[in-house]
C-alpha cells in the first residue's frame, strides 16, 4: 500500500495504532522526504477547520490578518493524515471532496486555486456506512476516500501478540524511567492475555508504565 499513492482509509477502535499505521504507509512510501502532516480533525474548532484546510488569505474573515496558505498547500509533495475523519462537519466535507477530486485548493477569501499533489490518508474509528444513512457522513466522499482500506486489529484479536507488545513497551519504559532492564514474569503475561483491553494498546502501555 506505501508504494502507490492511493488514498488510504485506516479503521479501527480506539487504542489501536491508527496514527502508528499512517506514519509507517509515508515513511515507506516515496514521499517520505516529504512531509506528514497529521490533523486531528475533531481538535480543531469547525469554523476554524476550514481556514486550516485550504487556508485563507488576509482580511477573508474576522482575525484573518495575514495569508494563511493552509495545511494542504504545507503537505505538498508529502502526505496529509486526517484523524478521525468522521468528525469532519458536512459543510467542510463538501469542499475536501472537491480538493479530492481535482487536486487543487481554494483559500477563503481567493480568487485563484493552487494545485496541490498530496496524498490523504484518513483514520475513524466510527462507523461510516451508519453515519451516511443518518446524513452526517456524504456518501460520495466516502468512497473517494476508501480507495483502499486498512483495518487494524483490536487487543483481543491478536492475543497472541500481547507478549511481544508487553516486552516491547517495557524496554521503552525502562528506557524512560532509567532503570535496569526488568522482564514480566510468565504469570504476569498470561493475566495479561486473558484480560479485556477495551482501550486496546494504548492502554496496555498504561499499566506496563503503572
Amino acid at each position: 500500500v506505501a508504494r502507490s499513492d492511493y488514498t488510504v482509509l485506516v479503521r479501527g477502535e480506539s487504542g489501536t495504532g491508527k496514527e502508528l499505521t499512517a506514519r509507517a504507509i509515508h515513511n515507506l512510501s516515496k514521499r517520505r522526504n516529504r512531509p506528514l502532516i497529521m490533523v486531528n480533525c475533531p481538535a480543531i474548532p469547525e469554523h476554524l477547520l476550514e481556514s486550516e484546510l485550504f487556508g485563507h488569505k488576509r482580511g477573508a474573515f474576522t482575525g484573518a490578518d495575514r495569508d494563511s496558505p493552509g495545511l494542504f498547500v504545507a503537505a505538498d509533495g508529502g502526505s496529509l493524515c486526517l484523524d478521525e475523519i468522521g468528525d469532519i462537519p458536512v459543510s467542510v466535507q463538501t469542499k475536501l471532496l472537491r480538493v479530492l477530486q481535482e487536486q487543487e485548493v481554494r483559500p477563503l477569501g481567493d480568487t485563484h486555486t493552487h494545485k496541490i499533489n498530496v496524498r490523504i490518508i484518513a483514520s475513524t474509528n466510527q462507523d461510516l456506512e451508519k453515519k451516511i444513512i443518518e446524513h452526517s457522513f456524504r456518501e460520495d466522499l466516502f468512497y473517494r476516500l476508501n480507495v483502499v482500506t486498512l483495518f487494524t486489529p483490536s487487543l483481543c484479536q491478536i492475543r497472541e501478540d500481547i507478549p511481544l507488545i508487553v516486552d516491547f513497551f517495557c524496554r521503552k519504559v525502562c528506557c524512560e524511567l532509567g532503570t535496569s532492564e526488568r522482564k514480566f514474569s510468565p504469570e504476569a503475561v498470561a493475566v495479561l492475555k486473558d484480560r479485556s483491553w477495551p482501550g486496546n494498546v494504548r492502554e496496555l502501555q498504561n499499566v506496563v508504565r503503572q
